[in-house]
């Protein structure tokens, strides 16, 4: 019997068939909890597929576990996307295609295809959720559906003129037979990483934010550029192709002529005859269950030791919008 046809609730409803999902059903599984399920509304790992082809991990995914080491891009202590693929720095399809393999081997029930459109806690303590297969009942949630298919795509007037990074299937795909000059807006991760790609492919890039976080010597990989990415950015402007633009809080973006032109806040200007590219994070999908979480000061979810909602007993937080005080706990691509 299909997990939407029955009254009776699974012990735990985990929302969300990316790492962070699919790590915490292997996780209960192996712990003995066998009434569960994953929702997915796409397929599993859906958000790697839909990487740009150029993107590469960061961070290195290598096979340590006959010495005792965890693949740092692994979710489960004895797996490597490394082994697996045989292969370093992943492309997104390739680790999707580690996390199906993982799924498959660790039996993990998926329910794939499934829109949630509303999770309800009920008075027993058990939580009801809607979707478009109908109605599930779980005593516990683990909210893990990620970020990176809720792009930012609005925060100054003229946003929705330009092109976020997370929806470029291939940055050749952008490029014409003669070099143009493209500008990225956000100079964290995705950002440099765009530029990098389209610098490869010949093309002339200025990258604008605020502050110059490529300057950024923070220890912490949430918060500054990977070595990784340092070491391919210099590569790059050597090149002379990159420009970086420290100073410079994108206000608004308009079309002018044949083109665009991107002001910031001191009154500066840039135009390019190509769509700019926003590289501004993500929104997140927690803003879907937000009146279930109380709000830290800086917008995230409050959560207890235990990553649960300190006001929805039973609803828990998994991936990379869970913080503690001031420690950023999130995937690293």
């Amino acid at each position: 019997m299909s997990v939407f046809e029955s009254d009776e609730p699974v012990d735990v409803a985990i929302i969300g068939a990316g790492p962070a999902g699919l790590g915490c059903a292997i996780a209960l599984g192996l712990a003995g909890v066998t009434s569960r399920v994953v929702l997915d509304r796409h397929e599993v790992g859906a958000s790697f597929e839909r990487w740009p082809r150029e993107m590469r991990f960061i961070t290195p995914s290598f096979n340590g576990n006959s010495f005792g080491q965890v693949d740092l891009n692994a979710i489960t202590p004895t797996t490597s996307p490394a082994y697996t693929l045989d292969g370093e720095r992943l492309t997104g399809p390739g680790y999707a295609k580690y996390l199906r393999v993982v799924a498959k081997h660790y039996d993990v029930p998926v329910e794939t295809g499934v829109e949630v459109f509303q999770v309800e806690p009920e008075s027993g303590g058990t939580f009801q959720i809607e979707t478009n297969h109908g109605r599930l009942r779980a005593r516990s949630v683990i909210w893990a559906a990620g970020e990176f298919q809720y792009p930012r795509t609005s925060g100054f007037p003229g946003a929705e003129l330009c092109l976020h990074n997370s929806q470029v299937g291939s940055w050749r795909d952008l490029v014409g037979p003669e070099p143009a000059r493209f500008l990225v807006i956000g100079g964290y991760e995705s950002g440099i990483d765009s530029a990098i790609a389209l610098s490869r492919l010949g093309q002339r890039v200025t990258v604008l934010d605020a502050r110059p976080a490529w300057q950024d010597t923070t220890p912490d990989p949430s918060v500054s550029l990977s070595p990784y990415t340092i070491q391919r950015l210099r590569s790059q402007l050597k090149r002379e192709r990159i420009t970086l633009e420290g100073d410079a809080e994108v206000v608004e973006v308009v079309r002018s002529g044949q083109g665009f032109l991107v002001r910031v806040s001191d009154g500066r200007t840039w135009e390019s005859v190509q769509r700019p590219i926003l590289a501004t994070g993500f929104v997140g999908s927690t803003t879907l269950v937000a009146d279930l979480f109380e709000p830290r000061d800086d917008g995230f979810p409050l959560l207890n030791a235990w990553d649960e909602s300190t006001v929805t007993p039973g609803l828990f937080l998994s991936g990379p919008s869970v913080r503690h005080d001031k420690v950023v706990l999130c995937f690293v691509y």
